[in-house]
């Protein structure tokens, strides 16, 4: 057992070794540094261009450290920014670090050539830190464009139109015509507009350095299923391309269908009687119809009622039967009637109309027989009775 106990602990400082000599190569670094991803930039004159930078406080007491640029040239505006707004001094935490951006404005009339910038963060206590940014200078640069949206992610119905605002930047030094593409699932509808216009847009021109919002309009098929759908969009101009993704969410909505039984959309009814009509609601959608409830138009005086009144549920492509009860008046004249019965369930409606053919009851008929028959013997009595004279 002892021999397993110390077996375990030797695997187990093996393991750690890599974590613990790790740790302390990390605890080797140690001071205050000014860091950037591209310590040399090319930049166009006339332009405002943004360096990014970070001052890293490894294992150090927190300082407040005064920030400085020189070798800035005559003409040139050099700033510094943290979080968006000029700064003086800055003050990373212990093993923490604080973001900066180096601004520069550069005239017009600026020379060509390489001018190096010195960015530098000084303590009371005397600790110093410096970064050199060697800053050229060219007049054409290439093309380069970036392309955003704040919301990528819309939800809705297969019946909705989804619409993205895009925001399309040119880093380049001169105004591009930019290409608009959007690659979609098959049967998906795609256009571009601009941010506030109906124009349908195949490409738009961008001025150097500047942005210009457009909107994308997705329109699914409505025979779309519930689901999540990406749409890549593409911009390019000049041999330079940005893409970016989007995505749709169609929930899915009912579809109500009536019809009578076996399709039959007509039905028989007798003046003053009840007759019963089997009707078919169906749910040809992609979700669920709750508490359908039923109704009908019938022509002045009929009575409709229907069994049940209201549907619980009615899952996709699923089908329930109800029966509606008719009662056409009692006088109704024999004949052809419009009936119209409808299905609801939160918005979503399905109606079918109904031929209702009316006939006279028989009780009807044998009176009319009746009334003929007298009416005949009066008339034949009164030719007997006066025809004689």
């Amino acid at each position: 057992m002892r021999i397993r106990l110390l077996s375990l602990a030797a695997m187990m400082m093996l393991l750690a070794a890599p974590v613990l000599a790790a740790d302390a190569a990390k605890s080797d670094v140690k001071g205050l540094y000014l860091l950037t991803d591209y310590p040399a930039v090319t930049v166009q004159p006339g332009t405002t261009s943004t360096i990014s930078l970070r001052l890293r406080n490894y294992g150090m007491a927190p300082e407040r450290l005064a920030l400085s640029v020189a070798g800035v040239p005559a003409g040139w505006k050099a700033t510094l920014l943290g979080g968006g707004q000029p700064v003086a001094a800055a003050m990373p935490a212990t093993d923490d670090s604080v973001a900066l951006d180096l601004r520069l404005d550069v005239p017009k009339e600026a020379a060509m050539g390489t001018t190096t910038l010195t960015v530098s963060a000084e303590g009371a206590s005397g600790t110093r830190v410096s970064l050199p940014i060697a800053v050229s200078l060219a007049k054409d640069l290439p093309a380069k464009l970036s392309l955003q949206t704040d919301l990528p992610q819309l939800r809705g119905a297969s019946n909705s139109n989804f619409e993205y605002t895009l925001t399309i930047k040119n880093d380049s030094g001169k105004k591009l015509l930019v290409s608009l593409a959007a690659n979609a699932p098959q049967n998906f509808d795609t256009s571009f507009t601009e941010a506030y216009g109906t124009q349908q847009l195949t490409a738009i021109p961008v001025d150097a350095g500047k942005t210009k919002d457009v909107k994308l309009k997705v329109t699914p098929p409505s025979t779309a299923d519930a689901g999540t759908y990406p749409v890549t969009v593409r911009v390019a101009a000049e041999g330079a391309e940005a893409t970016t993704k989007v995505e749709l969410t169609i929930t899915g909505e009912p579809k109500l269908e009536l019809s009578g039984r076996q399709g039959l959309l007509s039905a028989q009814a007798t003046a003053g009687k009840e007759s019963t009509i089997p009707i078919t609601v169906s749910n040809t959608g992609t979700a669920p119809a709750e508490n359908v409830k039923l109704s009908g138009t019938a022509p002045s005086g009929w009575k409709i009622s229907f069994d049940p009144k209201v549907i619980d549920r009615i899952a996709p492509n699923e089908r329930k039967e109800v029966q509606a009860t008719i009662q056409p008046p009692e006088k109704a004249i024999a004949g052809d009637y419009a009936t119209t019965i409808t299905a609801a369930s939160r918005g979503e409606t399905g109606s079918a109309n109904f031929r209702i053919t009316v006939t006279t009851s028989t009780m009807w008929g044998i009176a009319g027989v009746g009334i003929i028959g007298v009416a005949l013997l009066i008339l034949v009595g009164a030719v007997v009775r006066f025809g004689r004279r």
